[in-house]
């Protein structure tokens, strides 16, 4: 079977990131000056204030006090200035990256085959959107707000320490180390928790989207119970996971309280008697004990952004495989592609075959579908009927390009679909799936999908044709009363029946139908058939029914019996001669009918 997909590189973040920081350099720039200035500012103030203590206080002048204490205080004030538009510039960037990300994940998501979702999963993929672009966002936050404040404030500090007195640095060289063995064996160990922390994630979110999709079901068969107690089962788990985290980061805090208070003791107990034996000035001490805190603040901040890493790289990695999965139906496509069907010499557009068709389902053992051969003719109906499956669904998404044949061709008017631009082949083939689907909204909002710039005057005509204008009408708003997500406000008929107008507002040249009358009655079924055959004159029509009601008066039905067409022919034909069909008439009509 061929290779579908081509999959991510080994989680990093580097090559996620490399590029689309660019749009950003301008005011990462800015950030760094800031950061350059607060960084100046903070080494500045441990210097003034000892000047002022030895200086000032030592000496009683009151105006030397007066004036230093100025000068900390417009140092304190534009390093405070600085710092808020600092953070302001790396939130505002982060948060820019974190739009960058999810747009490029929705829009990748959007041209995914059913065979990419059923390998990711829409739990994973909603987690990957949501969770995990927010774990580098909150890395990128950190790690841009650090950039240039952190080292400075290291190795000024350092330096700036040195300059107050040297013999005290010996705290440092020992301080430092420690912090930086501590907290790495913190950042070893979290590691794996964070990789299985995006994964219980999904879980729970599959569980999650299980429970409130299949609510009636559950209730139904009174499972509450049950289900309660597999969301707490997956919950326990997660919440094992990010406990386990939490510890971890609670020692990394710890372990960096603990270094630093006890380097401050030890500067305490080794200067202290050095100012009594009037060997340093407390000015000096205390500039010391200031600059020590704020190496070790420092390596504090630095470290943190190996803490928020790991996860970092894990999200990293699951964005970067979405990313980089190049949909099936789309990688076969030309850039050159067809903006639309070329027209046929010998007859009307809108011809639909399919030749020497063969697919198979990722890890499946034998193929769906075997040499499928089938026409679907301009201003005829083409039925497909089988038993449960049969593939005839697969057929269908086989000719929306949903997913694309492993051997074989389907063609609309000549060009292979595979040859044809997306916006061309939606304009061209009106699909009505087996599940009607309508988004939160009004009647009128879901028509337009078909035709964003339709009239109201299209809209009730497309309603007319599909039995749904007398309901519509009855209801407060008409066309402009809102449905619910997923149209959980109407029946499955009505739903059904506004899919079936959203298509004709589409007005395309090949109109499938994948068993889209199922929830109709039989006698709105046969109005809407009807209907149509009235109405959509030269474009032809792809029906998949399990009713012999709704394709008995079909100009041609296809007998598909596991994934291999059977037979061919009317339904008066296909009762002598098939005896798949024979069957399937004999179970849903009686004698009467079926003649």
């Amino acid at each position: 079977m061929p290779n579908r997909s081509r999959t991510a590189s080994p989680p990093t973040l580097v090559p996620l990131l490399r590029g689309r920081l660019r749009p950003y350099a301008p005011q990462i720039a800015l950030l760094l000056a800031l950061q350059l200035v607060q960084a100046l500012g903070m080494l500045l103030l441990p210097a003034l204030n000892a000047d002022i203590v030895d200086h000032g206080v030592v000496r009683g002048d009151t105006g030397y006090i007066l004036r230093q204490g100025g000068l900390m205080l417009a140092a304190t004030l534009v390093q405070a200035t600085a710092a808020a538009a600092a953070v302001y510039l790396g939130a505002k960037t982060s948060m820019g990256l974190g739009r960058d990300l999810r747009s490029a994940l929705f829009g990748r998501v959007q041209g995914f085959s059913a065979e990419e979702f059923g390998r990711f999963g829409a739990p994973s993929l909603i987690t990957r959107t949501t969770n995990d672009v927010q774990q580098i966002q909150m890395l990128i936050f950190v790690l841009l707000t650090l950039l240039v404040t952190a080292p400075l404030m290291g190795f000024g500090g350092i330096a700036m320490a040195l300059r107050q007195d040297t013999a005290l640095t010996g705290v440092l060289v020992v301080a430092i180390p420690v912090l930086v063995a501590a907290v790495s064996l913190v950042i070893a160990a979290m590691t794996g928790p964070s990789q299985l922390m995006q994964g219980r994630i999904d879980e729970v979110n599959r569980v999650l989207r299980e429970q409130i999709t299949g609510i009636r079901v559950i209730r139904a068969f009174v499972r509450e119970r049950g289900e309660h107690e597999r969301f707490g089962a997956a919950n326990t788990a997660l919440t094992g996971v990010a406990q386990r985290l939490g510890r971890l980061q609670a020692y990394f805090g710890a372990s960096a309280i603990t270094v630093s208070s006890l380097a401050s003791v030890a500067v305490v107990a080794l200067g202290g008697p050095r100012i009594v034996d009037d060997d340093m000035q407390a000015g000096a001490l205390i500039a010391f004990l200031n600059y020590l805190a704020q190496i070790l603040i420092a390596v504090m901040m630095a470290m943190s952004v190996f803490v928020l890493a790991p996860r970092a790289r894990v999200a990293a990695g699951r964005i970067k495989e979405v990313l980089d999965t190049e949909p099936a139906t789309i990688g076969a496509a030309p850039r050159d592609a067809a903006p639309a069907p070329s027209p046929q010499a010998d007859g009307p557009p809108g011809r639909l075959d399919l030749s020497g068709v063969v697919f198979s389902y990722p890890g499946a053992e034998h193929p769906v579908l075997h040499g499928v051969d089938l026409s679907v003719r301009p201003g005829e109906t083409t039925a497909v009927i089988g038993s449960t499956g049969a593939g005839k669904t697969t057929l269908v998404k086989l000719v929306a390009r949903l997913l694309t044949p492993d051997e074989g061709s389907v063609r609309i008017d000549g060009t292979d679909v595979r040859d044809l631009d997306r916006g061309a082949l939606a304009r061209t083939i009106g699909l009505v799936p087996q599940r009607a689907h309508l988004f939160s909204g009004t009647i009128a909002s879901n028509l337009r999908y078909g035709d964003p710039d339709a009239d109201t005057g299209r809209l009730w005509q497309a309603l007319e044709i599909a039995q749904a204008a007398d309901f519509v009408r009855g209801l407060p708003d008409g066309p402009d009363s809102v449905i619910g997500q997923g149209g959980t406000t109407v029946s499955g008929g009505q739903r059904q029946r506004l899919a079936i107008a959203r298509a004709l507002v589409a007005r395309p040249r090949i109109y499938v139908f994948d068993d889209a009358f199922s929830a109709l009655d039989t006698a709105t079924d046969a109005a809407v058939r009807s209907a149509l055959d009235e109405h959509l004159g030269d474009a032809a029509r792809l029906v998949v029914a399990q009713r012999v009601s709704t394709i008995r008066s079909a100009d041609r039905i296809v007998v598909l019996d596991a994934g291999r067409v059977e037979a061919v022919g009317t339904h008066d034909e296909l009762v002598a001669a098939s005896a798949t069909y024979a069957e399937i008439v004999d179970s849903q009509l009686v004698p009467e009918e079926a003649s």
